[in-house]
């Protein structure tokens, strides 16, 4: 009676723990439709793969796919460098487990009106002191955290004393789209945007174009919750990270746009919090 007893506490147990949503969200640095319609097909790619439901859930800002890790809301997250360690930091054990190729190597892109007369150089240009410019998110990696090092390391000042006018545009493609109408002179872009946006046709290079690119830097990844095999078993985080790493159908890949999933791991994103510590962005 004990062994039949104990059996239908383990088949519960085991049909618990299947009827769980695993539930993810994604940085929101692009247009919301967008997003929506490359996260879902990520949200079935998963359930198909991990034998569970997989939903995504969108979100509003930066700060909030930070809040809704820490408040496990979601248990995984597709985040930027800066955003997916400060979640980190707000979730013992949590984990970095995946990161695009590309992200290895990211760039954040400065971009010019042409009115500015600014041109494309390799070295970082004096000129745009007192144009107006505008980062992505106050959250984002390549928005704000990359090129405000620059522009401090450069100057030695802080934007808004560097700047006769200092914007947070919100996300990427609304950066290109101010620059582009001369609402700013000059933005910081992730260079994967860019490069998308300019495949699209969506950018008039008459109007704008490249003027600086930053050196290379660690980006994007996939951060996962260190309490989750709590929930779904010894091994999840395993395997949660082998589906990522096998994504191999191209359009899948394409809507990221990244060529492939690699292994990442907290220590790969120690620069950006070194980067983050030392303007004040983490205490």
């Amino acid at each position: 009676m004990k062994s039949i007893t104990f059996a239908l506490v383990a088949l519960l147990f085991s049909v618990n723990i299947q009827a769980q949503s695993l539930t993810f969200t994604a940085i929101p640095d692009q247009d919301e439709t967008l997003l929506k319609t490359r996260f879902n097909k990520i949200a079935t790619y998963l359930s198909e793969r991990l034998d569970i439901e997989v939903k995504y859930v969108p979100v509003k800002s930066y700060a909030a796919a930070v809040t809704a890790f820490r408040n496990n809301q979601v248990q995984l997250a597709w985040f930027g460098g800066l955003s997916g360690v400060r979640a980190r930091l707000l979730v013992p054990g949590s984990m970095a487990i995946a990161q695009g190729y590309e992200d290895q190597f990211f760039q954040t892109y400065f971009i010019a009106h042409s009115s500015t007369g600014l041109e494309s150089t390799d070295q970082f240009s004096d000129n745009i002191k007192q144009r107006t410019f505008t980062f992505g998110s106050k959250g984002s990696t390549s928005g704000r955290l990359m090129p405000e090092f620059h522009i401090r390391k450069q100057f030695n000042k802080a934007p808004d004393q560097l700047f006769r006018r200092v914007g947070f545009s919100g996300d990427h493609s609304r950066t290109i789209a101010l620059v582009q109408s001369g609402a700013y002179d000059v933005g910081a872009v992730n260079f994967k945007v860019w490069e998308r946006e300019l495949a699209a046709g969506k950018i008039d290079n008459s109007k704008v174009k490249v003027i600086w690119k930053t050196p290379t830097y660690p980006d994007y990844q996939w951060s996962i919750r260190g309490d989750v095999e709590q929930h779904w078993g010894e091994g999840f985080v395993a395997k949660v990270q082998k589906a990522l790493l096998e994504m191999s159908d191209p359009d899948l890949l394409a809507s990221f746009p990244r060529q492939s999933f690699i292994k990442a791991s907290n220590d790969d994103f120690q620069p950006v919090e070194d980067v983050a510590r030392s303007i004040g962005l983490i205490d």
